[in-house]
């Protein structure tokens, strides 16, 4: 079997092609068709590890979940995670294979198409439909030469095109018909249809431009898909943080007072933000990120997140008063929290002795927690399973870091791992110290649990003197949100003229 193939491209970055793909797969997957997602090469700092250890883009394994797969990493072979304005950490086919300039990566990606190819068809064979997403522009004049994620993927698949442009930013159709302008003619005859994302208000006042549009590039808009912000889907990179993110029906007959804010300290590398994302769906919390020592005012939770870029982060932290901003919340009766490279960065010394993110041999760390962290030539990644110690709730998630922290006898580990991968291990993580306000761990994810992060909620409120929030169970169902989306995007988009394309109909009456 070879699958049908259908690719989202965009006329620039976060115009919602990760969403519209995932919104496809599930249209697909409801209409009886068995679907996986693709996109050749990922630029982000979220990144999730398969149960093979495999490290791979957020978004695929979003797409996957909304086919309701396991994510592989042939569903992202080339995943680029930046560590610098001009440097990425560069990982194939779920492996680092090493750090590169732009100029250099330029020169290695010819040697990529190969890997590219044989992922896309090892899915093909599996699968009735991919999906494939492109990555910012078809239109990029300075990198069409070296093109391994758009066109050059579309022809490789046969792939028809979807050409989506974000009219909440303004100048969407000049922005689609630009973009068309500047295809080359075989590249702008795979363009099938255009869809308009995030429109706010009465679709015919738009039908002026929508038929103009269609008169000028002689393809038909095939969706105008309403702005939708209350949609809790994972997003791909921190281009979509806001600095407040809270539940407008918050505490029903409770005061605004009784609620928890969490603040997030929006790194400069920050990755893997999509940890917190279960938290913004708890009534009682106000989450935001914070961007300077004013944010962190009456903040009853400070976490400091995962970093591509730890050295370089903990010296932002440093520079820019933040790190006594933490000081003085701790004094305030606030819990800081450190994850992943937060984590490290809580302790007394990280230690970088082959240079993996920095040309020196050793920072002194914040000094809240009594480790030392080195930094190893291997990447840890693992798929694992834990119990949280103090209360017992067993959590699931994933390793991804540079380095282990060890400590001396002062402070409790927080978790004891027990599954690696496909594994049976105990191995004790983290660590809280002796007051219960300040702890670390490797394990991303631990919020996913609805139990440990109504517990973790719920504690922060004891702490504060307000009375615990036992009737409010909420429940983070990704799948239920896949369903919403799809019903949103199938209502406006024309799913016949998509079939079409593909030469396949819906198995669903």
């Amino acid at each position: 079997m070879t699958a049908r193939t259908i690719m989202i491209q965009g006329t620039g970055s976060d115009v919602g092609k990760s969403l519209i793909v995932t919104a496809l797969c599930r249209i697909f997957l409801q209409d009886g068709h068995r679907v996986a997602p693709f996109k050749s090469q990922n630029m982000a700092l979220n990144s999730f590890v398969t149960v093979d250890g495999g490290e791979m883009g957020r978004a695929q394994v979003v797409q996957a979940g909304a086919c309701r797969i396991e994510p592989e990493v042939v569903m992202n072979p080339v995943l680029l995670k930046p560590t610098s304005n001009i440097g990425s950490q560069v990982i194939v086919m779920g492996r680092v294979v090493g750090n590169m300039s732009a100029e250099g990566y330029m020169e290695y990606k010819g040697d990529l198409i190969g890997i590219i190819n044989d992922s896309l068809n090892r899915l093909r064979s599996r699968y009735e439909i991919v999906v494939i997403e492109g990555a910012g522009s078809p239109a990029e004049i300075n990198l069409k030469n070296r093109d391994i994620v758009n066109m050059r993927i579309a022809e490789m698949a046969d792939a028809p095109v979807l050409l989506i442009g974000d009219i909440d930013r303004g100048g969407v159709f000049a922005w689609l018909k630009g973009t068309l302008d500047l295809l080359d003619e075989d590249e702008r005859a795979r363009i099938k249809g255009l869809i308009i994302n995030k429109f706010r208000g009465d679709k015919e006042i738009l039908r002026p431009g929508l038929e103009f549009l269609e008169e000028e590039t002689g393809i038909k808009v095939i969706g105008v898909i309403p702005y939708c912000n209350d949609i809790r889907i994972m997003a791909e990179d921190s281009v979509c943080l806001t600095k407040t993110e809270s539940n407008s029906a918050c505490l029903s007959n409770r005061q605004e007072g009784d609620k928890i804010r969490i603040g997030i300290i929006r790194l400069p590398h920050i990755s893997n933000f999509t940890d917190f994302d279960p938290l913004k769906i708890e009534p009682d919390v106000e989450l935001y990120y914070i961007g300077s020592t004013g944010d962190m005012l009456d903040t009853d939770v400070v976490i400091i997140p995962g970093s591509k870029n730890t050295i370089s982060d903990l010296r932002y932290i440093m520079s820019n008063g933040l790190s006594v901003a933490i000081k003085r919340s701790l004094q305030m009766g606030a819990i800081v929290i450190g994850i992943c490279g937060g984590y490290q960065m809580l302790g007394k010394e990280i230690i970088d002795p082959y240079h993996i993110e920095s040309d020196i041999d050793k920072i002194k760390g914040l000094g809240f927690l009594d480790i030392i962290t080195k930094f190893g030539r291997e990447k840890i990644t693992h798929q694992i399973r834990a119990v949280h110690l103090e209360s017992g709730i067993e959590v699931s998630g994933y390793e991804i870091h540079m380095g282990e922290s060890h400590g001396g006898d002062r402070y409790a580990p927080l978790c004891r791992i027990t599954r690696r991968g496909r594994e049976d291990v105990d191995i004790l993580d983290g660590m809280i110290n002796d007051d219960g306000n300040i702890m670390g761990t490797y394990i991303h994810g631990l919020f996913d649990s609805d139990e440990f992060r109504r517990r973790f909620i719920d504690s922060i409120r004891v702490r504060k003197g307000i009375e615990s929030c036992n009737d409010i169970q909420n429940r983070f169902d990704p799948d239920r949100e896949y369903d919403r989306l799809a019903d949103i995007v199938r209502r406006h988009l024309d799913m016949d003229a998509i079939y079409n394309m593909i030469n396949l109909v819906s198995k669903v009456n």
